[in-house]
């Protein structure tokens, strides 16, 4: 635990049913009146888009342009196209509907318009940029994984390099984040339970890591307790308006604990898995997190044992011996991850996602080692480290 930390969570959150009728509200209040209205063609395909865009006209606030061009992975060329909407349209404010490219994409477009600039290119660096103008920020997110509504980093790719740029700056905060459960209800299963793993991932590397601060474990406790109550029930009922108001929740408090206190080794090999075999974010999360847990075990016996009372509740934590616990906490977690396989035919395993070969080992061992999730992991990791753990987990 480090003797200074540092903590930010500027955002105000609206969590709970009735959540998307109150963005009016808080644009006035932050001097907006002409908002952009930014999400992707698929949200506006399933009426999810639509449902806020209702709620904003619903209580007097219209917006001046509406951007639904946001692909699956964003790049710098969207975020330039709507940037140049806003300045064309007269808009004075962001609001962004959707998962963690909506979310970044609209992070991407407030600093070119805070910073005044015309390439996103131009805004490159890691934690310089300035406040610049305030370009008012709503975060309505889709999913209950990134938690892209309370952290301070935005991915966003340059094709012409072939590249996913990184941007992280307190700036990149949201001013309000909004959580309502009727944007997750038509997650399907599978991804309901990928995102949530990663939302649990998040939490555990978040308590663990080198960072770890007193806040920051605050958060992800309870994030892990949110997502051992609530995942499978919103796995097995999309509907159940609880559950998935849990589990973003859980999200929010995942994503700002990691924002300030960061990941590890688990994200540094997903990263490198999807970057070079494209394996969904959420399945790798899945796939790792108990492998590298035990590879953490030398370092973090004491604190996986900690997390077992999150992990499993009060109960089981008094009943299970003090030297026992660690183990048992990786085993709550596999327990969860059965269950999920079971269900939704979360895979468990690398040769299950259809999309790794033992050929691409080499190179997803070297985008690993260059992943700076790396560098905050309790226990220092090599290139034969990681092969063992893909081996393990294949």
């Amino acid at each position: 635990m480090p003797e200074y930390f540092e903590f930010k969570l500027p955002a105000k959150i609206l969590s709970g049913a009735g959540a998307l009728e109150h963005i009016a509200h808080e644009l006035e209040g932050l001097g907006a009146h002409a908002p952009m209205l930014m999400s992707d063609a698929g949200l506006v395909r399933f009426g999810v888009a639509g449902q806020v865009k209702a709620a904003m006209e619903g209580s007097g606030c219209h917006p001046a342009a509406e951007f639904y061009d946001v692909p699956a992975d964003s790049s710098i060329q969207v975020v330039n196209q709507a940037a140049d909407l806003f300045r064309r349209s007269g808009c004075d404010s962001l609001v962004a509907v959707g998962g963690g490219s909506v979310l970044d994409t609209a992070k991407g477009v407030g600093m070119v318009l805070a910073q005044g600039t015309e390439d996103l290119r131009q805004n490159m660096g890691c934690e310089a940029l300035p406040r610049g103008q305030h370009i008012p920020y709503v975060a309505i997110p889709t999913t209950a994984g990134t938690g892209s509504e309370a952290t301070l980093v935005a991915v966003i790719a340059d094709p012409d390099r072939q590249v996913k740029m990184e941007f992280i700056s307190y700036h990149l905060l949201p001013d309000v984040a909004v959580l309502d459960p009727r944007m997750t209800r038509t997650l399907p299963p599978r991804v309901t339970a990928a995102t949530g793993m990663d939302t649990l991932c998040h939490a555990v590397e978040a308590a663990s890591c080198l960072q770890r601060n007193p806040i920051s474990d605050a958060f992800a406790e309870k994030a892990i307790g949110l997502v051992m109550a609530h995942l499978t029930d919103a796995v097995d009922d999309g509907d159940n308006l609880a559950a998935r108001q849990g589990m973003a929740n859980a999200s929010l408090l995942a994503g700002a604990a990691f924002s300030n206190s960061m990941v590890g080794l688990v994200h540094a090999i997903g990263h490198a898995l999807g970057g070079v075999c494209r394996v969904p974010h959420g399945e790798a999360m899945n796939i790792l997190l108990p492998a590298v847990m035990r590879y953490n075990l030398p370092k973090c016996a004491e604190r996986y044992g900690e997390l077992l009372l999150p992990l499993a509740g009060p109960e089981i934590y008094a009943a299970t011996p003090a030297p026992e616990r660690p183990m048992a906490a990786i085993q709550a977690i596999e327990g969860l991850r059965g269950r999920l396989a079971q269900t939704c035919k979360l895979p468990a395993r690398l040769r299950d996602t259809g999309k790794v070969q033992e050929s691409d080992f080499d190179a997803v061992i070297a985008r690993a080692l260059n992943d700076g999730a790396i560098i905050v992991n309790p226990r220092e990791a090599g290139a034969n480290d990681i092969r063992a753990l893909l081996q393990e987990v294949w």
